[in-house]
């Protein structure tokens, strides 16, 4: 019998069964969904690619459209539903993966309408791939209190999901073309850079980032899992995550770790303070050594490594960061980069985490508040969950965050793209405007675009 991981106060039955297999691909299992489960998986790998995530069919849905408790609401219920730990030892706890908008608060009409303040699904099928060994659970959470005949439905499908992703052929979805592409509110964006940087230099606020859109159209649906595949390739350094919706997909593959948490260990980043790769070797270490001594850069820098810093002397002892930045490179950009790390000091959730770590003032900016109030007014647009936190968290209370930039909403035949940049006061809207077509290539090369304008 499956092992039940307790029950809640609504009489909800949580039943979880997992097995070993020896051989399965992330990849193929996330397409073997496409028939049953689309609209309804996710697909997480970390930068370490140490750990993959796959979920096929929808569990449990865990929403809501709150705004000043909305990380305390999805807590809340993920704790009642796990709340007697299994009986036994497993290998493997069951998942909650999902994400965050960049700020509620936000009310424009958007691409992102069906996607709420928060949203986590505890999946059917769960793919889980750690250290090259693979692990594939049944979740089941239901009212009724005989379910041996639906869990027995369960494992039949199962076996046949496994079976597909490691033997039949999967359908190759070709890459559509890509026939128009519109910037979107590039006007309203140079103009919002302007206003904002008078405001930096009138001490209203320090630094504000400031984020724009890319439409994109094919001549036909561009396949989530095309999608996710292309990225892996495209950026194979970086975190790769999908979160599926209904007709869309939000996904990228972004470089930023917001928290991760495990045994009581808790680390971030700083990143924060960016430029181009160069041509040659030589051209991109005298870039990279020119960032690493660039006033506006390690300014902007600096923000973030402080803010980390006192959300991790809030929750954490023994806290470790680095007196100065070092640089992460990868395909397209150089970033200056700080880890922090240090032990939770008392039971602070990773929730709790994501709610004082969000946003950065590498993806907001400094005073928070403030910035978020600014950048809701003059973007004109809705970031839904771009730059917004994604991840997962396990029965455990152990998991981890990435920020969701890097990244593109696809709807069918339509992607929209986002990419922003620290504003400060020696900003320059021109030079804003080409630092985001740099973080833009990751996901135009992924869809099959360039950035001839």
């Amino acid at each position: 019998m499956p092992k039940t991981t307790g029950q809640m106060k609504t009489t909800l039955r949580f039943y979880t069964e997992t097995i070993e297999v020896s051989r399965l691909s992330a990849h193929a299992f996330f397409e073997a969904g496409d028939e049953s489960y689309k609209g309804k998986r996710f697909f997480w790998q970390n930068k370490e690619k140490t750990f993959t995530l796959v979920g096929l069919g929808h569990a449990h849905i865990f929403s809501n459209e709150l705004e000043d408790t909305r990380y305390s609401d999805i807590a809340t219920k993920w704790k009642e539903i796990c709340q007697t730990s299994l009986k036994e030892k497993v290998d493997v706890s069951p998942i909650l993966f999902g994400g965050f908008s960049f700020d509620p608060k936000n009310k424009i009409a958007s691409e992102w309408d069906t996607f709420p303040s928060s949203f986590f699904v505890v999946s059917t099928f769960q793919l889980v791939i750690k250290n090259e060994q693979a692990y594939v659970s049944i979740n089941y959470i239901t009212n009724e209190e005989e379910s041996s005949e639906a869990f027995e439905r369960l494992r039949m499908e199962r076996d046949a999901l496994i079976h597909t992703a490691q033997v039949k052929e999967l359908k190759v979805h070709a890459k559509p073309s890509l026939i128009g592409r519109e910037d979107r509110l590039k006007d309203e964006y140079l103009q919002a850079v302007e206003e904002v940087t008078s405001q930096i230099r009138n001490n209203v606020v320090n630094k504000v980032v400031i984020g724009r859109s890319l439409k994109l159209t094919f001549d036909d649906t561009f396949a989530s899992s095309t999608a996710i595949y292309n990225a892996s390739m495209e950026q194979p350094e970086s975190y790769l995550f999908g979160l599926e919706k209904d007709d869309k997909i939000f996904f990228g593959s972004t470089p930023e770790r917001l928290v991760k948490v495990e045994n009581g260990h808790v680390q971030s980043a700083g990143l924060a303070g960016s430029v181009r790769r160069g041509k040659n070797s030589m051209e991109d270490k005298e870039l990279g050594d020119s960032l690493l001594s660039d006033r506006k850069n390690l300014g902007e820098h600096q923000f973030v490594v402080d803010m980390i810093r006192k959300v991790f002397n809030q929750y954490c002892e023994d806290v470790k960061i680095p007196s100065r930045p070092k640089l992460m490179k990868i395909r397209d950009i150089q970033h200056l980069f700080t880890p922090i790390e240090g032990k939770i000091k008392k039971e602070a959730s990773l929730f709790e985490f994501v709610e004082s770590l969000h946003p950065t003032p590498a993806l907001g900016g400094e005073p928070r508040r403030e910035a978020v109030a600014i950048i809701r007014e003059s973007e004109q647009m809705n970031r839904g969950y771009y730059a917004a936190p994604i991840g997962w968290i396990n029965a455990e209370g152990d998991g981890e965050f990435a920020v969701g930039i890097r990244s593109a909403l696809l709807e069918n035949q339509h992607a929209y793209l986002f990419a922003g940049g620290g504003i400060v006061a020696e900003s320059s809207s021109l030079e804003e405007f080409e630092e985001t077509r740099v973080k833009f290539r990751p996901m135009l090369r992924t869809l099959g675009g360039n950035m001839n304008e």
